[in-house]
């Protein structure tokens, strides 16, 4: 280690680092035993971060690991997903059957559009039909770590990310999901970044990793003994002190120092332009490598500049275009510039890179500003000629381009189009160059007519909100309201709801409030109708406030101005009573204030009309369909609600429109615990969160967070319940609308699950706002109302659970016709009157049935059982408590299904065998769905790789538990541990 002479590659021995060569041995080490493992490497420039990552790849390397690396780049952050590609499409290539047969459907056709290997040869759906447009690229995030687990069988993998400060925004939002949903198996993600140069999206990004998965190891300066040692014995104790003070104890700058005159002297002249002084480098450092640069010859010097435009690593011939010079002499330069170490060979053969990203930005910004431009300019065209890809060259158009030359900026909005699906952030930085580069009225060329300039800032937009820039795409959105005609009434209105939508989205509901009626009150009376966005986005506003008068008297204005127009809005086409955002509007306002009787009548109607609807006369409206997808769930529709979700959310992405999706999701995971669909319930709520994540939206991810809360609870897991609720109130951050108390119930519930039945029923009633005037909505008050008699009665106080049961009567439509209000009361009437309890336990079970409510449902008749069995009648007891136990068990609601299993061993019932087979043994499918479920896999997503229905999948598990005898997913790991194979793990 003392040995400061330099390496086979060009660079010294390593030096002062055994501690961090010892914690990355131990991390390797930890990744190979079946570990994810998160490390990170900050540090300054030249801190010696890559020659680090190198000893990381060494020590994977030793522990059996398969070691790909991938690095950012300075001037070449515009390519979505850069890093994933660069560290394993080779990889990908090599094992791309082995990895499409590891994959599911979805997944694969999603990679395919990144991993061009993974291609079945076909034509193939473009990304649209891929579903990878907008918020959906967290299925895409997902493919990617299924992709990364296919790579680490069998023997592990160690992907290894350099310059991650430099990483394109897809990277970035990958490296968080996968920090958030670590991959499973011996996976090592090790990544450098320079502290300071770390955006607040990276250091999130990473810190979103699971405590214990995550090691952050600051790369410290040399001591001064370490900084001789790395000099050698040839520079004098004087000198190495100078050298050292003046670096900072830095290895690159202390190289740096030493290449040049005394002390680090740089001579006269040479100092690096103004442009390059960004802050990074000590003066002196920076002088001392500018006047390395500044020593070349002048066609070595010209060959490095022209070098630094092209990209992390280069061509010859290429370097002979910016320069612009013949081939022979860019071969000579590159000759002078490896002999001097200003550039060396790539890992790629004939290509080649600088000794250092330090070294190539000095590179470029020491050429001149016109020069560079020109440069860009002969490199656009070479790239041109050569039928690059778009992106390639838009890069150099983007450096280069005059203002109106409209055939860049075709090639620009190209490039944006071609990178919206992975990366809308990316794909909005090349609009917005485009939009720069356009004039305000330009005039056709001969290939075809100018670009509408509004059009693309529509979609600019757009894409700024997708990507999760808010405050942009609002602004873009108020830019567009500015340049449109004052009499463009239909345009302004639907320029100025984007606004509103983007402003709710940003958590500032007064403010888009503001703009609406500003808007509306400029609308003169004969064009009202073109307004209607207005109205619309006013009374959606009103209900999710739960403020129903205002609601209603913003209904019937918007109803006599239909009737005015004689249903003749834009896109409103039918009359007043029968247009589906009217009607679906009116459905939220009766739902909400109560008046059931006309919500059921208005939602038989608005399933009708959007039966007859086509997707393309439903998706000017589709925010205000987002609240049938929620209230068709509140009230029971369950099926309505599954097929109003599913069809959404394909118009959203069909439409661009993806900003909604979060909603939609949420909605959808609702709808599926409801239904006993749990598993996957908890996926599509994990699914509303990433996507609320990409998009920002506090309010979203509080949302998703706080149903995805309730979902868990099913299955039993009430800490991690409890952590996702508290979660979802600081987003709510204390907001008065219905959204904000769900998160507050989830907490309460959590708590009572945890037994702290007390103070979960605080946390039940503030969520409720004490039953006065609450701002929950009604099935959801139902709920608590309740789990919380359930939870009193457990604990022996009736009186307790009789109080929360007239509470839930005393909600509109709460009484003996509601499946959860008899189930209240059969809590409370559990001690006193067992036999009432049955009976109204199972009036509650024949209600969730019909509705399809089959957790409910189950719910009911472990009551019924328990009643029954407290009446003596063991034989109706045991049939209740089986139907139970059946349902928990498929479901996954394993804390209800031990509950159930012990009522049933109460009465005698030798629990987990009665479903076998007289063998014991599971059938080849079962097995095949168990093996699956030891690996951790949900229900939907067994389903996906097996080719089966969710369905189905449930059923499989079910007979999983009962011939193992198991109640719970991790007990099946535990009996197939200890077996064989799956089919010899029975009872």
């Amino acid at each position: 280690m003392s040995d400061s002479s330099p390496t086979p590659d060009g660079s010294r021995a390593l030096v002062g680092r055994a501690e961090v060569v010892r914690l990355l041995g131990a991390e390797a080490e930890r990744a190979a035993k079946g570990d994810f493992r998160l490390v990170e490497l900050t540090g300054d420039p030249g801190a010696g971060k890559t020659r680090l990552l190198g000893e990381a790849a060494g020590a994977a390397l030793r522990h059996g690991l398969t070691v790909l690396r991938g690095r950012g780049t300075e001037y070449e952050n515009d390519v979505p997903l850069s890093l994933a590609v660069d560290a394993l499409d080779d990889q990908v290539d090599r094992r791309a059957e082995q990895v499409r047969a590891a994959l599911d459907a979805e997944s694969a056709r999603l990679l395919a559009e990144v991993f061009p290997s993974l291609s079945d040869g076909g034509p193939g759906p473009g990304p649209a039909a891929a579903g990878t447009t907008g918020l959906n690229r967290y299925r895409l995030h997902r493919a990617v770590r299924l992709l990364l687990e296919a790579l680490a069988d069998p023997g592990g993998l160690a992907v290894l990310l350099d310059d991650v400060h430099w990483a394109d925004e897809g990277s970035v939002e990958l490296l968080s999901h996968l920090a958030r949903h670590a991959p499973r198996g011996p996976i090592l993600l090790a990544v450098t970044y320079r502290t300071r140069q770390a955006g607040p999206r990276l250091t999130a990004a990473l810190a979103d990793a699971a405590p214990g998965l995550r090691t952050r190891i600051q790369v410290a300066p040399l001591t001064l003994q370490e900084a001789g040692e790395f000099l050698g014995p040839s520079v004098g104790v004087r000198r190495r002190r100078a050298l050292y003070e003046a670096s900072g104890g830095n290895p690159l700058y202390l190289e740096a120092l030493a290449r040049s005159g005394p002390a680090g002297a740089a001579p006269a002249g040479s100092a690096a332009p103004a442009e390059a002084d960004d802050g990074l480098l000590p003066a002196a450092v920076r002088e001392a490598l500018a006047a390395e640069l500044a020593a070349l010859p002048d066609g070595a010097r010209l060959a490095a500049q022209a070098a630094a435009t092209l990209g992390d690593e280069f061509e010859p011939g290429m370097v002979a275009v910016a320069a612009p010079a013949t081939e022979a002499e860019a071969l000579a330069a590159l000759d002078e510039l490896v002999i001097r170490d200003v550039v060396r060979c790539a890992p790629t053969p004939g290509r080649f890179r600088f000794r250092h990203p330090v070294v190539r930005h000095l590179a470029y910004a020491s050429s001149g500003a016109g020069w560079r431009v020109a440069a860009h300019a002969r490199v656009a065209a070479a790239l041109d000629e050569r039928d690059a890809p778009t992106v390639t060259r838009a890069r150099h158009i983007a450096r280069s381009a005059r203002f109106g030359d409209l055939l860049a900026v075709g090639v620009l909005v190209e490039a944006a189009r071609a990178t919206a699906y992975h990366s809308p952030v990316t794909a909005a930085q090349w609009l917005r160059t485009a939009l720069d580069l356009l004039p305000e009225n330009p005039a056709g060329t001969a290939a075809g007519s100018a670009p509408d300039r509004l059009a693309l800032l529509v979609e600019l937009a757009r894409l700024q909100g997708v990507g999760g820039r808010l405050v942009q795409g609002r602004d873009t959105a108020l830019e567009v309201l500015r340049l449109l005609p004052p009499d463009a009434w239909a345009q302004r209105a639907r320029a100025a709801r984007f606004c509103a939508i983007l402003e709710r989205l940003l958590n500032r509901q007064a403010e888009g409030r503001a703009l609406l009626r500003a808007e509306l009150g400029r609308v003169p009376p004969e064009h009202q109708a073109d307004a209607v966005p207005l109205h619309l986005q006013l009374i959606g506003d009103s209900l999710i406030r739960a403020d129903y008068p205002a609601a209603a008297e913003q209904l019937d204005r918007l109803a006599a101005v239909l009737a005015r127009s004689g249903g003749t809005a834009e896109g409103a086409g039918a009359a007043p009573d029968d247009w589906v955002p009217l009607v679906t509007l009116r459905l939220g306002h009766a739902y909400g204030s109560g008046d059931l009787d006309a919500a059921r009548d208005l939602a038989g109607r608005a399933e009708r009309l959007t039966q007859e609807a086509t997707d393309a006369e439903l998706a000017p409206w589709l925010e205000s369909l987002s609240f049938l997808c929620w209230i068709d769930a509140m009230m029971g529709r369950l099926p309505q609600a599954a097929a109003m979700v599913e069809r959404s959310l394909a118009i959203a992405d069909a439409t661009g429109q993806s900003y909604l999706a979060p909603w939609m999701l949420t909605a959808q995971a609702f709808t599926y615990g409801r239904t006993g669909r749990l598993m996957e319930a908890v996926d599509r709520a994990e699914d509303a969160v990433d996507a609320a994540r990409l998009l920002g939206s506090d309010e979203c991810v509080a949302l998703a967070l706080a149903v995805k809360s309730l979902m868990v609870r099913w299955t039993g897991d009430h800490a991690a319940a409890l952590a996702l609720a508290d979660e979802a109130i600081r987003h709510a951050d204390g907001r008065r609308e219905w959204w904000a108390r769900l998160g507050v119930l989830g907490r309460g519930l959590a708590l009572v699950g945890l037994d702290e039945v007390d103070a979960g029923g605080s946390e039940v009633l503030a969520a409720c706002d004490e039953f006065v005037s609450p701002l929950l909505e009604r099935s959801c008050l139902l709920v608590g109302c309740e789990a919380m008699a359930d939870a009193e009665a457990e604990r022996g106080r009736p009186g307790a659970a009789a109080r929360w049961a007239d509470r839930a009567e005393a909600v509109p439509g709460g009484g003996a016709a509601s499946g959860h209000g008899a189930l209240a009361r059969a809590h409370a009437e559990q001690e006193e009157g067992p036999a009432a309890a049955a009976r109204d336990a199972g009036r509650a079970a024949e209600l969730f049935e019909a509705a399809g409510e089959r957790l409910f449902a189950a719910r009911a008749w472990l009551r019924a059982g328990t009643a029954h069995g407290r009446c003596g009648e063991k034989a109706a007891a045991r049939t209740e408590l089986a139907r139970a136990a059946e349902v928990f068990g498929a479901c996954g609601a394993l804390g209800l299904h031990a509950r159930t299993v012990r009522e049933q061993r109460r009465l005698g019932v030798r629990t987990g065998r009665t479903a076998a087979r007289a063998d014991g043994r599971l059938s080849r499918r079962e097995a095949e769905v168990a093996e699956l479920v030891r690996q951790g896999f949900s229900n939907q997503r067994i389903a996906e790789r097996l080719f089966l229905s969710p369905r189905t999948v449930e059923t499989h598990v079910a007979h999983v538990f009962a011939k193992l005898g198991v109640s719970s997913r991790a007990a099946v790991a535990g009996k197939l541990a200890g077996a064989g194979s799956p089919e010899e793990a029975g009872p």
